[in-house]
């Protein structure tokens, strides 16, 4: 199975009990395959992943994967400060179904190349086989993948692909030559996503594309059939999603577009707090501004 296009990073919708709330999960998954999306990442950064426990995690996973009902590829996040923990996450998202794994490493204490080499293997070997996305953000980590440990993993079979979030997209096309073919660069929020596909990138992984998928979407086709010119001019104005998205808590932020397009998904999860009306309102101005309110 191969990936490409454009992936939203799904929010997980928590009610005041705690559970996840599967119908407007639901709804949320028929809407973006509706609007063309090529997967869902449930439980990356814009998932709150940090801030859910063991059984919220796999609720919203299998929600996903339910209502996915195998339209298009899920690709769950998995992410853990042990590796013992991220092995298990692992083996449950790959029995419940899961197409891939996202990988991510939280770390409190800063861990060694060796030691971040083994916890992407051992997810890798946990996957079965299934694709693995590793994603690194080094202004959220403690430990980041350096470009040694980058390429030794790319020849891991299953090890196919990567979110990189450093926002230096110099350092993606130092990926793309170091790998030679074995892993491919999905583009993140952070980044322009024209840009990382001229480069050699195969799409966009982000949190803002379940507010905007259409206009996503849109723009990964005309970069993808090389029409860099209609591309740049769905580009730019896509930016004000990535700025509004980086002046607030992009949680809070997507949680609250959403709510503003009609998706119930509640607020995001303590200690974060809900954004004030003057930001409601600047976010409202944003979306209708790009046909998407």
């Amino acid at each position: 199975m191969s990936f490409r296009g454009v992936f939203p990073y799904l929010v997980s919708p928590i009610d005041a009990s705690g559970l996840v709330m599967k119908g407007v999960l639901t709804d949320l998954v028929d809407h973006l395959i509706a609007s063309g999306v090529h997967g869902l990442t449930p439980l990356g950064s814009t998932g709150e992943f940090a801030y859910l426990d063991q059984e919220q995690r796999r609720s919203v996973v299998d929600t996903v994967i339910a209502a996915g009902r195998g339209r298009v590829p899920v690709l769950a996040g998995v992410a853990s400060t042990s590796t013992s923990d991220a092995v298990a996450q692992t083996e449950y998202m790959v029995e419940a179904g899961a197409d891939g794994i996202l990988a991510v490493l939280e770390a409190y204490f800063p861990v060694s190349d060796e030691g971040v080499e083994a916890y992407f293997t051992a997810i890798a070997k946990a996957a079965k086989g299934r694709p693995v996305v590793l994603y690194t953000n080094p202004q959220f980590q403690r430990s980041d993948l350096s470009l040694p440990v980058i390429e030794r993993l790319s020849r891991i079979d299953n090890i196919r692909y990567i979110k990189d979030a450093s926002t230096n997209t110099g350092r993606l096309l130092s990926i793309i030559e170091r790998t030679q073919g074995r892993m491919e660069v999905f583009a993140a929020s952070a980044h322009i996503p024209v840009c990382v596909m001229m480069i050699g990138g195969v799409g966009w992984m982000a949190g803002p594309a379940c507010v905007v998928p259409k206009q996503s979407i849109a723009l990964y086709e005309a970069a993808n059939a090389g029409d860099w010119a209609r591309a740049m001019e769905l580009q730019r104005p896509l930016w004000r999603v990535n700025e509004i998205f980086a002046k607030y808590s992009i949680a809070a932020c997507i949680k609250t577009a959403l709510e503003l397009q009609g998706f119930a998904v509640g607020a995001p999860i303590q200690p974060q707090l809900p954004l004030a009306e003057t930001a409601r309102a600047e976010i409202a101005d944003v979306l209708r501004e790009l046909g998407a309110l």
